[in-house]
């Protein structure tokens, strides 16, 4: 196994630890901004696939250790990857924050309505049904993940973190 990859697996299980302990904690009604904190740190360092595997782990634990319902993973996985994605192909740390609110906030949001109507009885309302929650909470953390690394590039510690993260 190259050391890259091995570098890779373990900050991605370290960062859904993260995101993990953080939504248990530190929690919102109806809200998992910490999710997508990681989300946009793991898009930033680790890209579209190790982000969504990121976000895949942390919102599994959610549902197992906390009983989450399947919300968990299906509000985290697009915008993770979009994240990652948008990240990658532009190299700019503001569109890691537009994935992650467009692919949580509403593609996310639109996908999960069919899984909460056959796996949990939601009764039939509209296909937007989560928007309105998943909006506001996956803008909040994208916004502190945001925040975050901006914080670093300008103490130029993102660039060498970065560096070190794929060697």
């Amino acid at each position: 196994m190259k050391k890259s990859t091995f570098k890779k697996q373990i900050f991605t299980a370290v960062l859904a630890s993260m995101g993990y302990v953080l939504s248990t904690f530190i929690s919102f009604p109806r809200m998992a901004p910490f999710q997508h904190f990681i989300n946009v740190i793991a898009a930033v360092f680790l890209g579209p696939l190790w982000g969504f595997a990121c976000a895949l782990m942390t919102g599994l634990m959610r549902m197992i250790l906390n009983g989450s319902t399947i919300l968990a993973v299906i509000g985290a996985v697009v915008g993770a990857f979009l994240s990652g994605l948008l990240y990658k192909m532009s190299q700019k740390l503001i569109w890691a924050v537009v994935g992650e609110v467009i692919g949580t906030g509403i593609i996310s949001a639109i996908i999960a309505y069919p899984f909460m109507r056959i796996f949990y009885g939601l009764p039939d309302t509209s296909v937007f049904t989560y928007v309105p929650f998943f909006v506001p909470s996956s803008l909040m953390g994208a916004l502190l993940g945001y925040i975050l690394l901006k914080i670093l590039d300008k103490s130029k510690l993102l660039q060498n973190l970065k560096a070190t993260a794929d060697s």
